[in-house]
């Protein structure tokens, strides 16, 4: 049931939330499709259902508040994964270098490295910024088309040209997003601290601080701040979503 507010509710069976655990339970159909019979076709049909679904739920959780931290954890994981798939699928079968997919796959392990850090001074994952969107769209856009790369022929060709373009690009963007979250991060921890500091140099002793006292507005989840650099999606983009693609 909706809770009547704006912000990602504890809500788990909403129609988004569907939406993206039927695009999750796509990702070892596509692996498979690629790697087993080599039906190239049907795996961009996947891909297709992947990419119309993660629009479509956006779409449905703003105009029927349906927004869950469920989905702001299943929506980003399942751009990552189908990422993941697609470089996997590509790489075993030769259409692309092996250092594409360590390139890419050693930004989200640093990424999921630092979540630790930030929950230990009482954030959590940071926001989606315009660049990690704009990387992720790059990449997902360019696997199927070094996909049909490899059948040859003037539409082969040029596909591969327009392939790897955005392949390129969005390896880039996909690291300067990295960077952003890495500054922003920086700069929340930096400010935990600070109010640490106050708060230790100024509540009471054994008490919880007086009202206004930092140490009081540290005790209180935090929401994350815009990347630095990046004015970030509006608040109720994508489902709520937080975690960085």
């Amino acid at each position: 049931m909706a809770n009547g507010t704006n912000g990602p509710g504890d809500r788990v069976w909403t129609i988004p939330n569907l939406l993206s655990v039927l695009r999750l339970l796509g990702v070892p159909l596509f692996l498979w499709l690629v790697l087993g019979p080599k039906a190239d076709w049907w795996a961009l049909g996947v891909l297709a259902f992947a990419g119309l679904s993660d629009w479509l739920d956006g779409k449905i959780a703003r105009a029927w508040n349906q927004t869950s931290r469920l989905g702001a954890v299943l929506d980003p994981m399942a751009d990552r994964l189908y990422i993941f798939a697609a470089l996997l699928g590509l790489a075993v079968r030769g259409d692309v270098p092996w250092w594409l997919m360590a390139v890419l796959v050693l930004r989200d392990l640093l990424m999921v490295g630092a979540l630790p850090l930030l929950r230990h001074y009482g954030y959590g994952p940071l926001p989606v910024n315009f660049a990690g969107k704009a990387a992720t769209l790059c990449l997902l856009y360019s696997f199927p088309l070094l996909f049909i790369a490899g059948y040859g022929g003037v539409p082969g060709d040029i596909a591969r040209i327009v392939g790897w373009a955005f392949a390129i690009w969005g390896t880039a963007i996909y690291w300067w997003a990295g960077l952003l979250y890495a500054v922003q991060g920086l700069r929340l921890i930096r400010q935990a601290r600070r109010a640490d500091r106050a708060a230790e140099g100024t509540g009471p002793a054994g008490g919880a601080g007086a009202p206004g006292d930092p140490g009081a507005e540290r005790a209180a989840p935090r929401p994350a701040a815009p990347s630095s650099g990046d004015s970030g999606p509006p608040r109720d983009d994508k489902k709520g979503a937080t975690s960085p693609p």
